[in-house]
């Protein structure tokens, strides 16, 4: 039932990866699940950047790079974090939203679909047994320049995925009532 996968959905983080690498048929997959995500007008404003292999090296190098040059007071055990963590995926999807060139719709509801289609891909991770997180660092904004990007088009952040051995633990939730106001109840 999907409000069960709902419930166990969890961020999984690269240090809790395992070796085991992610079949190409469920990367795919995964995908399949965004491309479902509502939107309006039919912008289909997602897009993915999938990295494997050699290209999650490149990442990290990359982000380590960028870190070092444009934060002032970097540190280094950050800068080797932005190198190891891309190298503990199984798979790495840069996480992009292009606008619509017409703009007919406001630019938050393009992102707000695009995470919709990070929500599906996460709900269909935890359907797989697949550990995941989305990753936003300040970085993206240097995106454009490990990318090539179309105009209009821009990172939001990396989906980290990875299998994982250890049991997650129980997410907890404030009830809803205290976020929610009835207004003829």
């Amino acid at each position: 039932m999907v409000f069960d996968i709902i419930k166990k959905r969890r961020s999984v983080f690269p240090v809790q990866y395992n070796d085991r690498p992610i079949a190409v048929a469920d990367i795919e997959k995964i995908l399949q699940a965004a491309n479902w995500a509502p939107n309006h007008k039919n912008t289909e404003p997602w897009r993915f950047k999938v990295m494997t292999g050699e290209s999650k090296e490149k990442l990290g190098l990359f982000l380590s790079y960028m870190y070092m040059e444009h934060v002032p007071n970097p540190k280094q055990i950050k800068a080797k974090k932005l190198i190891d963590n891309p190298k503990k995926a199984g798979a790495i999807i840069a996480i992009c939203m292009q606008r619509d060139p017409q703009e007919r719709i406001p630019e938050w509801e393009e992102v707000a679909a695009t995470a919709m289609a990070v929500q599906n891909m996460w709900l269909c991770c935890t359907e797989m047994g697949i550990g995941c997180y989305w990753s936003s660092p300040p970085l993206v904004k240097y995106m454009d320049e490990f990318f090539e990007m179309q105009e209009g088009e821009v990172c939001l952040g990396f989906f980290y995925m990875g299998h994982f051995d250890e049991k997650l633990p129980e997410a907890n939730r404030t009830p809803i009532e205290d976020k929610v106001t009835w207004m003829d109840r």
